[in-house]
């Protein structure tokens, strides 16, 4: 079962979020709360596997919320849903350690994926934050190319081939088939990857892979 525990300080929107993932028998939404602060209380209750963010509640914010949990609790992984999907929001949202950004007006088969695709180790932008995060790297590909390449230069030929894969968008698990690893071998080099490129989770270790040429479009 994948467990995943709601914040948003709207209950109407929580009720609907809730209807959606209570579809898939593998989800079981285990706590609701109605801004980040009871969320980051709940998460250390419940230890859920996703937390859902609204950006915008009392107390404390989504952002703000994701950030703390990132350092407290590191193993719980954090979608942003939200109806602004401005690029500062999203750039943040990913700095601060989220593993996904989805938007309320997506289709609701989008919600389901995008829970699966995070509780399995990989990362998930919602199609249209993903279009728009592309383009924007194609504004300075040249510099931003070669930067990456500098980066990656310093992974292992395995290193290089695991990460390929991070930035296709595959989960540990798939990736260990891919390759013929364990899949704790694979965790070990993915860890390792973040370190070496300072990434601050696997969104921004796709977006390397992407810039350096080892993903294609």
């Amino acid at each position: 079962m994948i467990r995943v525990l709601l914040a948003d300080d709207e209950a109407m929107i929580r009720a609907g979020v809730r209807s959606i993932l209570t579809t898939d028998p593998e989800i079981d939404v285990v706590a609701e709360a109605e801004d980040g602060r009871q969320a980051i209380d709940l998460a250390a209750e419940h230890r859920p596997d996703v937390v859902l963010l609204d950006i915008r509640m009392p107390r404390l914010g989504g952002l703000a919320a994701a950030a703390e949990l990132a350092r407290a609790q590191p193993e719980v992984k954090v979608v942003v849903l939200t109806t602004f999907d401005e690029d500062e929001f999203v750039a943040r949202a990913l700095g601060d350690g989220a593993r996904g950004f989805l938007l309320k007006a997506a289709d609701p088969r989008e919600l389901l994926i995008g829970v699966r695709a995070v509780a399995d180790g990989a990362a998930y932008l919602s199609p249209r934050i993903a279009h728009r995060v592309i383009a924007g790297m194609r504004g300075g590909q040249a510099t931003r190319r070669n930067a990456a390449r500098d980066r990656v230069a310093t992974l292992t030929a395995r290193e290089r081939e695991v990460l390929s894969l991070v930035g296709a968008g595959l989960s540990n698990q798939d990736i260990a088939g891919r390759l013929f690893l364990a899949e704790g071998t694979v965790k070990a080099h993915v860890s390792t990857i973040l370190q070496r490129l300072s990434a601050n989770n696997r969104v921004q270790a796709a977006i390397t892979a992407y810039e350096a040429g080892l993903v294609a479009d």
